[in-house]
């Protein structure tokens, strides 16, 4: 089976039922995060690469349908009509890197009814899980102040996938390297890594692990020194790295303990023993505040490895995002559920340095001085660029970072910019609302209507 099945049963319903009752006109879904996550001052658009990837080469064929009917209870032959369809819409999107807020569509999908419709899960779960830790991973860029991050998750995150996309979602906003060898390979990233504790019990003294590691590799090492006693493994590695000439190349590994207090004391043994180009690597379950704090004491740390609480994204794991219809067959639809009311249209975000980012509709002319943030990216189902690299997107992240008010990009209770509304959105929404509300108190809504909104 393929990707294909990789969505809610009851998109599979309602797709089977557009079918019959003949609804494939064009529709247009969008993307967008209600409200941002607590201590979040914006959001970073990730997971746009992998979505254009699957809707590239969708295609629902007899096994997908095989399983559609059997996971549904239903004969094959009822469920046949998916058979075959395929992506055949546009895209216009936000491209990866791009800093979002509440409320912006990080993306719109319009196609045949059916076709939106199916691929709405698969595209919810990229968007949302890559943008949620991409912005994880900026929080930890701006905590480092310039200082050195490397991607350590793997072994914590949601699955191999998942550890493969935090390493690409770091690279995007900044970090330097991942432990990740098969994202190092694939997405053309530096690999890093050190040793673990066992390497050291294995060998059952400091000196003995670090002089055989040393051997093992060509290239420069990084010392593990906190095994049994931190200071004692400081002053071996420092001795051990004099002995073999290496030293400026190298580093240590702080994982434990204050680390703050023990940077300072491994950098005062290393400076004495010469080496005061052997950098110092601190890890253990550092996040963005520990990291924030760190700089700020002023310790000695050159290199931040970050990993279990950035690759799962541990205080917000999740975004509150949604993919919601805003038009049918040319007319304008909304949600009036209370606190999950959506805007009508299709859109655009238009922003400018030092104002507001305006969400307005999308055929309308941005204010003077303004860019349109959505670009089409897909036509007819095939890509209208070629595959944006991770450098492109580090390339967007800093250029929106730079614009960001100084309260956005606070690490400790930061303040998130608000979107406002265009004149011709607002007043599109009032008319929809009111159009709405006029059909349900006549008990009638007429699909091929709409409000005239001439």
């Amino acid at each position: 089976m393929s990707k294909a099945t990789s969505t809610d049963l009851y998109e599979v319903s309602m797709a089977r039922s557009y079918l019959r009752e003949g609804m494939s006109a064009p529709a247009t879904f969008s993307l967008f995060v209600r409200d941002l996550p607590p201590n979040r001052g914006f959001l970073v658009c990730a997971g746009l690469e992998p979505v254009l990837d699957f809707l590239a080469d969708y295609q629902v064929d007899t096994e997908d349908v095989a399983v559609f009917a059997s996971v549904s209870g239903q004969r094959y032959e009822d469920l046949e009509p998916l058979l075959g369809l395929r992506f055949t819409g546009e895209v216009r999107a936000m491209p990866e890197g791009t800093i979002v807020l509440a409320g912006e569509p990080l993306l719109e999908i319009t196609a045949a009814l059916p076709e939106a419709q199916l691929v709405e899960t698969y595209v919810l779960n990229q968007v949302s899980h890559q943008t949620a830790v991409a912005s994880k991973c900026a929080r930890c860029v701006l905590a480092a102040a310039g200082h050195m991050l490397v991607d350590f998750s793997l072994r914590r995150t949601h699955g191999v996938e998942a550890g493969h996309q935090a390493a690409r979602l770091g690279a995007m906003v900044g970090f330097a390297g991942t432990s990740d060898v098969a994202a190092a390979y694939s997405e053309g990233l530096a690999a890093v890594g050190t040793m673990a504790h066992s390497y050291v019990e294995a060998f059952g003294t400091d000196e003995a692990a670090f002089r055989a590691f040393a051997r093992s590799r060509p290239g420069p090492v990084t010392l593990l020194v906190d095994t049994y006693d931190t200071l004692t493994g400081v002053k071996t590695a420092a001795r051990v790295l004099r002995e073999l000439g290496i030293g400026p190349r190298c580093a240590i590994r702080l994982d434990s303990g204050d680390l703050g207090a023990l940077a300072g004391q491994a950098r005062a043994v290393l400076d004495a023993a010469g080496l005061q180009e052997t950098r110092i690597v601190a890890s253990g379950g550092l996040d963005e505040f520990a990291v924030d704090e760190l700089v700020r004491s002023g310790a000695p740390i050159d290199t931040f490895a970050v990993g279990t609480k950035i690759g799962v994204s541990a205080d917000a794991p999740y975004l509150d995002s949604a993919y919601k219809l805003v038009e049918f067959d040319g007319r304008p639809v909304m949600k009036l559920s209370s606190a999950k009311v959506t805007a009508p249209g299709r859109k655009q975000v238009f922003r400018q340095p030092g104002q507001a980012d305006v969400v307005a509709l999308a055929d309308e002319r941005p204010p003077h001085g303004a860019t349109p943030l959505l670009e089409l990216v897909m036509r007819e189902g095939h890509r209208t660029s070629p595959r944006s690299g991770t450098a492109d997107a580090l390339e967007r992240f800093n250029a929106g970072l730079a614009e960001l008010p100084p309260g956005a990009r606070s690490v400790r209770a930061p303040v998130a910019p608000r979107a406002k509304i265009s004149a011709r959105l607002g007043l599109l929404t009032t008319e929809v609302r009111r159009y709405i509300e006029t059909c349900l108190l006549a008990n009638e809504y007429p699909a091929a209507a709409g409000p005239d909104t001439s």
